[in-house]
C-alpha cells in the first residue's frame, strides 16, 4: 500500500518520503533509524561531564535573561538547579524561550553539557514541563531529506506502527524463531524504532538483521542448487596433456595455482555444470589457470570464450593466450567493437563453423548474432564489472557450458559467500616468486614538489608514470573537471617536456582504448587518469603511480590502483598524497605501506569504512541491505549461512508450507535479477 494511506502523510510528504526510497508502508516500517538519542537516563547536575548529552529534572531558580554581545546574536540564559548543583540553560537567537519559561517552573531538559570555567552550561536544550513525549525515552534519529524534520518522521512512524505493524507477515518459521530465541516481527519493528530499553533494541536488531541475511543467503543458495540441479553440465574427459603443458611452461606454477586448477579440473570432469569464482590478487596468476581450463575444453572438442570488461584488456588476453598456445593447433580469435565489419563477419562465420576454438572479447561476445558451434567453457574476467544478467546471457550461448569467473578484487571469504553466493569459490592466495615489492610512500600535500621531481627523474630514465586525480564524490562530471584541470596544469607546466595524456570515465570506450594503447606503446609518458585504470591493463614500463587525495579512496581501491605498476623488471613506486590529518586516514595509509596482501587490506578496509562504501551492492546485482551491516554483523551472517544450509538440506526448493512466506520474500527480494531462475 502507498505511504499516502498513513495518517499525517499527504501528497507533499509522500513525494519527500519517495526521495528516501520510501514508497510503500512496508518500506517505511523497514526504514530504520540511523542512530538514537538516549533521553531516558536522567542525571543530576553534579554528575554532568563535558561534551555529553544529558537529561535533567531541574527547577528554574532565577529570572531568564537576554544578552546581546554583538549584532545578530542574542543569548538567552536561564539559571536552574537540582539537589546537587546549579547550571545555566543557554539558547542562541531563540527569543521565544523568554515567554515559555518562568522562575519557579519545574522542567525536564535534554542537551549538551559545556563547561565555562566552573560554570556548567546546557547548550540549546529541548525542554518540557511535566511528563512530555520528547524527553524520558530513547528517541530515534532518521536520515532525512529537505522539507522533512525528525519530529515529523517520528509522528509518521508512530502512526504507521500503530495502524499497520500488526499486519506484517511472520516469514520466519516458528521452529527457527524458537530455536534462536528471536522476537516476533511486530515486536522487532516496534523496538527498532522506539526501543523500550537497550536490551529490547538489541533483540529487535538481531531479529531483523538475521531475517534479512537469511533471505539473501537462501536466495543465493537456491539459485546455486537450482542451477546445479537443472543444468546437467558437460563431462570433460580427463587427460595428461594439460600436465605436459604445465611442465613446458617457462615458469613454475605456485602451489595455490595448482590447488585452484585441481578444483576446476574436478568440476569440469563432473557431469554437473561448473559455476566457480577464482579470486586472486593483482598479479597472482589467474590467467594461466583459465588457460589450462581452455586447453582441457579443447581436448574434449569444445570451444571456450573469455569476456573482458575493456577492449584493451581483451587485446592483452588475446596476445598472451595466443602465445601460450603457439605449439598447439588451437585457433584463437578476438571479437571487439573496433574490428572492421569484414573481419567481424569472418570471425562470426568461423566461430559458428567451429574453426575458432578460443574466442576472446568484450561484451561483444554476448550479442545476439554471436553463435558458437560447441561452447563448453565461458570465462568472465573482472567479474565485478559484469552483472548477474550478463553472466546468464553468456551461459545461454552454449548447452550448459561450464562457467569460470575471475576477479582481482579480494573480498573476505564470508562476504564472498554473499556477493557470489551462486558460485563455488577458489582463492589464489600466493604470489609468484621473484616479483619486486612495490615501494609505497604516504606523504602530505607539502611534499608535492618533491614528488614531481622524483617522477621526472624516473621519466628521464625512460620509465612511464600514472597520476590518479583527486576523487570528488559529488559527481562524475566534477571528477572529469578535476582531471582536466590537473591535465592542463601538468601538460603546460610541471611535465611540459614530456608527452602527457588524459583518461577519464566520460570518454567513449574507443577513446579510452586509444589512449591506453598510446600509453602502452610509449607514445605517452605521463597518464593523468581518474580511477578507470584500476582494471587489468599491463604496461611493464610504467613503474610509478602518484595518487592525489588518497584519503578519499577505499583501501581496496588504492590497492587495485597500485597493482597497475610493478609489472616489469624495474623497481616500482606508489606515492599516496594524503590531504587529511585525521588519525583514521593516517592509519589507512600505514596499512597500505606495510602490506601488499589484498585480502588483509580488504578486511581492514571493511573494518575501517564499513561495507556500504567498500562496494556498492548494486553493481553485483544484489538486493540492497536495509538493516544489516556486513562487517559488524559478521557473526549473524555466519549463523544465517549455517541456517540457510540446514533449511535447504531439508527443503532445497523451499516448497514446504512452513517455508512458503520465506520463499515469497526471496522472489520479491531478488525481483527480475534472477530471470534465469523462477521459483515455481
Amino acid at each position: 500500500m502507498s505511504i499516502q494511506y498513513i495518517k499525517g502523510v499527504g501528497p507533499k510528504r509522500a513525494s519527500r518520503l519517495k526521495k528516501l526510497n520510501i514508497n510503500t508502508i512496508e518500506d517505511l516500517l523497514y526504514f530504520v533509524p540511523r542512530e538514537y538519542e538516549n533521553r531516558a537516563n536522567f542525571k543530576y547536575i553534579a554528575q554532568c561531564e563535558e561534551g555529553e548529552k544529558v537529561s535533567l529534572k531541574v527547577k528554574v531558580w532565577g529570572y531568564p535573561t537576554k544578552l546581546r554581545p554583538r549584532k545578530n546574536l542574542n543569548i538567552i540564559k536561564v539559571p536552574v538547579k537540582d539537589e546537587t548543583g546549579i547550571a545555566n540553560l543557554v539558547w542562541f537567537n531563540q527569543d521565544y524561550i523568554l515567554s515559555q519559561i518562568s522562575m519557579g517552573d519545574n522542567i525536564i531538559v535534554y542537551g549538551k553539557v559545556n563547561y565555562f570555567g566552573r560554570e556548567i552550561q546546557i547548550t540549546n536544550p529541548i525542554f518540557e514541563k511535566g511528563k512530555g513525549s520528547k524527553i524520558g525515552s530513547i528517541v530515534p534519529i532518521y536520515s532525512l531529506t529537505e522539507g522533512l524534520s525528525n519530529n515529523e518522521m517520528i509522528r509518521i512512524m508512530k502512526n504507521a506502527i500503530n495502524d499497520y505493524a500488526y499486519k506484517l507477515p511472520e516469514i520466519l518459521p516458528d521452529y527457527l524463531r524458537s530455536e534462536l530465541n528471536l522476537m516476533s516481527i511486530k515486536e522487532a519493528i516496534k523496538n527498532i524504532h522506539f526501543p523500550q530499553d537497550k536490551n529490547r533494541y538489541l533483540q529487535a536488531r538481531r531479529r531483523l538483521v538475521f531475517e534479512e541475511l537469511l533471505t539473501l543467503q537462501l536466495g543465493l543458495f537456491v539459485i546455486k542448487n537450482r542451477t546445479k540441479d537443472i543444468n546437467k553440465g558437460i563431462q570433460f574427459k580427463s587427460s595428461d596433456e594439460v600436465y605436459n603443458f604445465i611442465e613446458k611452461l617457462p615458469f613454475k606454477l605456485t602451489s595455490a595455482q595448482e590447488r585452484v586448477f585441481k578444483e576446476i579440473e574436478k568440476d569440469m570432469e563432473d557431469s554437473k555444470q561448473m559455476n566457480r569464482l577464482v579470486q586472486g590478487d593483482v598479479g597472482s596468476g589467474k590467467t594461466i589457470v583459465a588457460v589450462l581450463a581452455m586447453l582441457k575444453a579443447w581436448e574434449s572438442g569444445y570451444q571456450s570464450v573469455l569476456m573482458a570488461p575493456t577492449e584493451i584488456l581483451a587485446q592483452q588476453h588475446y596476445e598472451s593466450i595466443t602465445k601460450l598456445f603457439s605449439n598447439y593447433d588451437i585457433k584463437c580469435e578476438l571479437l571487439i567493437g573496433s574490428l572492421s565489419n569484414k573481419k567481424k563477419e569472418q570471425v562470426l562465420k568461423d566461430l559458428k563453423n567451429g574453426n575458432i576454438h578460443v574466442l576472446i572479447g568484450t561484451h561483444a561476445v554476448i550479442q545476439e548474432h554471436v553463435e558458437f558451434n560447441n561452447l563448453g567453457l565461458a570465462i568472465t574476467d573482472e567479474q565485478h564489472r559484469f552483472g548477474v544478467k550478463q553472466r546468464a546471457v553468456l551461459k545461454q550461448k552454449g548447452d550448459s557450458p561450464d562457467i569460470l569467473v575471475m576477479t582481482a578484487t579480494p573480498i573476505p571469504r564470508t562476504l564472498a559467500l554473499i556477493l557470489y553466493g551462486d558460485l563455488d569459490i577458489s582463492i589464489i592466495d600466493e604470489m609468484p616468486p621473484g616479483r619486486k615489492p612495490i615501494e609505497t610512500y604516504a606523504v602530505g600535500v607539502h611534499m608535492t614538489e618533491r614528488v614531481n621531481n622524483f617522477v621526472k627523474k624516473q621519466l628521464l630514465e625512460g620509465r612511464q608514470a600514472y597520476i590518479v586525480c583527486p576523487l570528488i564524490e559529488e559527481s562524475d562530471t566534477l571528477d572529469v573537471k578535476a582531471a582536466e584541470e590537473l591535465y592542463s596544469s601538468f601538460k603546460d607546466n610541471v611535465y611540459k617536456d614530456f608527452n602527457v595524456g588524459l583518461l577519464h570515465g566520460k570518454m567513449k570506450p574507443q577513446e579510452k582504448d586509444n589512449i591506453m594503447g598510446q600509453f602502452k606503446n610509449k607514445q605517452i609518458d605521463v597518464l593523468i587518469s581518474t580511477t578507470v585504470i584500476e582494471v587489468g591493463v599491463n604496461v611493464p614500463n610504467a613503474n610509478i603511480m602518484v595518487i592525489y587525495n588518497a584519503e578519499r579512496f577505499g583501501l581496496a581501491q588504492l590497492h587495485q590502483l597500485r597493482g597497475r605498476v610493478g609489472r616489469g623488471e624495474y623497481q616500482s613506486y606508489c606515492i599516496l598524497i594524503n590531504s587529511s590529518n585525521s588519525k583514521i586516514s593516517r592509519e589507512r595509509m600505514r596499512i597500505l605501506q606495510k602490506s601488499s596482501d589484498g585480502f588483509y587490506i580488504s578486511e581492514k578496509d571493511l573494518e575501517l569504512r564499513g561495507p556500504g562504501e567498500f562496494f556498492g551492492t548494486k553493481q553485483h546485482g544484489l538486493p540492497d541491505l536495509k538493516i544489516a551491516n556486513l562487517f559488524t554483523d559478521i557473526d549473524i551472517l555466519k549463523l544465517a549461512q549455517k541456517k540457510a544450509e540446514e533449511i535447504l538440506e531439508k527443503d532445497y526448493l523451499l516448497l514446504a508450507e512452513e517455508h512458503f512466506l520465506l520463499r515469497q520474500r526471496i522472489i520479491h527480494m531478488f525481483g527480475d535479477r534472477i530471470d534465469d531462475l523462477i521459483l515455481n
